[in-house]
């Protein structure tokens, strides 16, 4: 006699794991890139924005706290904590890029009425802020830099160990390795505004030290198709992108002869939350080099992959990106109509 055996039951709902908390402090000089950036960090539900500090670079210092309250206001992070920081490199006055990113550094689309000064502003500079933050959690705090860097310096000269108790610290600027012969040769406002502080961020003992630079950021651009889309997101995120985009596209034009932009400090976030959308890239010591007109933070070794024949600086490997991922770009997009969400 067989036995019946009991139909079987529905199948166990698969789980599915959250993805790990991103706890990250993003240093910024919040012009329009920069905005974008806070706008698509803002958008990923695992991302903690621990604190945001600011830095000279896009606008002058007091502008660059007024984006940055603006622009977490709109993604829903205005409890952010925000420090203020440099307002001028180590040893040199500032340039500031009015003629790039507008008067205000966010193209000169909102009133000053829109743009006050954040409220409760940390009693501590950026570079203390960064100090105390990188001693009281060490390794739980990734840092995204995307301005000059002069803000880090200040805090290495306090805390020399301060990138090896960061998780890791991944910087918008740079040019990756030299270029193939006869390439074009782009280079990055964050490393010209202040080479010394450059300089002492790659060579310090550091985690893990991602340099993201124009030979990527260069790679991958938005249109005006991208801004159309923007614009009909009907969502204040997109909207707002759109608007501070326009502005971006017309600099541009002049570089290309159209009107696109680099997606230079949305990829640096996007590449620091989301390492997947890297496709190739390099390690190597980085040092920082001036031709006479230009200063590069660079990769010490050819196109090829041969090394430089000339003695370098010894430092620390620095990882840089060659190439991103053809899903970036609507991936970003979409984060930047998305708007908003809460870790």
């Amino acid at each position: 006699m067989s036995e019946r055996m009991p139909a079987p039951g529905p199948a166990p709902a698969e789980t599915v794991s959250p993805a790990p908390r991103r706890r990250i402090i993003v240093d910024t000089d919040t012009g329009i890139d920069d905005a974008l950036a806070l706008l698509y960090l803002a958008a990923q539900p695992e991302v903690e924005l621990v604190g945001v500090t600011a830095v000279y670079g896009n606008c002058v210092i007091d502008d660059s706290l007024r984006n940055i309250a603006y622009v977490l206001a709109l993604a829903g992070r205005g409890d952010t904590p925000v420090a203020r920081g440099a307002a001028k490199p180590l040893n040199a006055e500032p340039h500031i890029a009015h003629y790039v990113h507008g008067h205000d550094g966010l193209g000169d689309v909102l009133s000053a009425e829109q743009r006050p000064m954040p409220t409760g502003l940390l009693p501590q500079s950026a570079a203390e802020y960064l100090v105390e933050q990188a001693r009281e959690h060490p390794g739980e705090i990734e840092l995204l830099t995307l301005g000059p860097l002069t803000n880090v310096a200040l805090a290495l000269e306090a805390e020399p160990d301060l990138l090896s108790l960061f998780a890791s610290i991944t910087i918008m600027g740079g040019s990756g390795p030299f270029p193939a012969l006869g390439a074009s040769d782009m280079f990055d406002a964050n490393i010209q505004n202040d080479a010394d502080a450059a300089r002492l961020v790659f060579s310090a003992p550091a985690n893990r030290r991602l340099m993201v630079g124009v030979n990527a950021t260069a790679q991958v651009v938005t249109d005006e198709q991208d801004v159309v889309a923007l614009h009909r997101s009907g969502t204040p995120t997109g909207e707002f992108a759109a608007n501070i985009l326009e502005s971006y596209l017309d600099f541009y034009r002049l570089a290309w002869g159209r009107r696109v932009s680099p997606v230079h400090d949305g990829l640096a976030a996007a590449l620091l939350v989301h390492p997947e959308f890297i496709a190739a890239a390099v390690t190597g010591p980085a040092n920082v080099t001036h031709d006479g007109f230009t200063t590069r933070a660079r990769i010490m070794q050819t196109a090829e992959g041969r090394a430089v024949p000339w003695a370098i600086e010894p430092v620390g490997d620095t990882i840089a990106v060659t190439a991103v991922s053809p899903d970036f770009l609507p991936a970003f997009i979409s984060a930047l109509i998305q708007g908003g969400a809460r870790p």
